[in-house]
């Protein structure tokens, strides 16, 4: 089974950086994992797996995470591994729908060497439901 790979804007990265001790965050969504300290910020860390519908696994040491803008929030996003950043000229982006299902997140999609690229757009990673609860979990978390 090919690998799937995923991309993000580079204007909503703000960095990687390897995967730390997380703590539970009780009432948060189920896509979230829970929250780390990132020098005094609290930052929610999403489970991509889950919200692609991929299988679940317990966090690594060797994972990652990317510290990246959804909207207004900072989040956190584990990822099994990072690889470069690459330029994709607007034209060489297609629109997802009739490509691959679940395209309600994604921005488009792209190719290179290794395959299909899919673009994710971070102002679809929380349900708005998803994020009012979030809000109301990170509300009891000291700062």
């Amino acid at each position: 089974m090919e690998q799937q790979r995923y991309a993000l804007r580079v204007e909503t990265v703000d960095r990687v950086i390897r995967a730390v001790a997380v703590t539970p965050l009780p009432k948060a969504p189920e896509i979230v994992l829970g929250v780390l300290d990132l020098h005094g910020q609290v930052i929610p860390l999403i489970d991509l797996r889950r919200r692609f519908g991929l299988p679940t696994r317990k966090l690594r040491t060797s994972d990652q995470f990317v510290i990246a803008r959804a909207g207004l929030l900072t989040v956190a996003l584990a990822v099994d591994g990072t690889e470069s950043v690459q330029q994709v000229l607007p034209e060489a982006i297609q629109e997802a729908g009739g490509i691959v299902s679940g395209t309600e997140f994604l921005e488009g999609v792209t190719r290179n060497e290794e395959g299909l690229v899919l673009i994710h757009d971070l102002g679809t990673l929380l349900f708005p439901e998803e994020a009012r609860a979030l809000a109301r979990a990170l509300e009891g978390t000291p700062a």
